[in-house]
């Protein structure tokens, strides 16, 4: 048995290594990552070419692909057996809110959900150089955890860990999934050419301020741990459309 590492960041990303540090002493660790940084890709998954695979030290691979390709690839080719558990991080930046839905690092834990391996996701709030001290304290205890208790089905753990030292960090939240605003997230300019291009992401962020969200926790200093669920059906949207009549010829 084992545990599989993978992130969105890349193979040679810090909160990689530190990721496999923090937990190297839970089980067998194999790593499979991205062999380049593949933030923002979602839930991709290349089928349109071939994927090639370097064995970059051992139980470690880089693959030239997404981090979705990543896990698929583990789970169904490289590693000797199913692993017990999938942890994507630590990412070098928070994924909150909406953000999962673009999250490179959520979407490898989705994955590994899919596939019925259990899945933690962690990232990291603040800026370059990140300090991971809190974050590897914390995803120890949590894999432990999970290990022993699992988790529920069709569920993965988005973690969330405030910038800031352990001292000012006043524990773990629970947490739902919050909303973000984004203005001006479109930046235009010119090309020597004078031709125009386009930078997606430039905008500020804003959230909504709603206590119980992954927002708030962040915002109060806890790290935040949100459950999230495979099937977006929205029920109550369901029964509220059992009204719709459409006639077809």
């Amino acid at each position: 048995m084992a545990i599989l590492l993978s992130n969105d960041d890349g193979i040679t990303a810090f909160g990689l290594q530190a990721l496999s540090d923090a937990v190297a002493t839970l089980d067998e660790i194999w790593i499979v990552a991205p062999d380049r940084n593949q933030s923002a890709v979602s839930h991709a998954l290349t089928l349109q070419r071939p994927l090639r695979i370097e064995q970059v030290g051992e139980r470690r691979y880089a693959v030239d692909g997404t981090p979705t390709d990543c896990v698929n690839l583990a789970i169904n080719g490289i590693l000797p057996q199913r692993p017990r558990l999938l942890i994507s991080g630590i990412n070098h930046g928070a994924n909150l809110g909406d953000d999962v839905t673009y999250s490179g690092t959520v979407s490898a834990a989705m994955e590994a959900t899919l596939l019925g391996v259990p899945a933690i996701a962690i990232s990291q709030l603040g800026s370059e150089p990140f300090d991971f001290g809190t974050a590897v304290q914390f995803v120890h205890q949590l894999a432990a955890t999970v290990l022993r208790d699992g988790i529920p089905a069709d569920t993965l753990l988005n973690v969330n860990v405030p910038d800031g030292a352990a001292s000012r960090i006043k524990g773990f939240q629970l947490t739902r999934q919050g909303k973000r605003r984004y203005s001006d997230a479109v930046v235009e300019n010119v090309d020597p050419r004078g031709k125009k291009y386009y930078w997606i992401g430039g905008g500020e962020a804003d959230f909504v301020a709603a206590e119980g969200t992954d927002f708030s926790a962040i915002h109060s200093g806890r790290i935040s741990v949100t459950p999230l669920h495979l099937d977006l059906t929205n029920y109550v949207s369901l029964q509220s459309l059992q009204s719709i009549q459409i006639r077809f010829p």
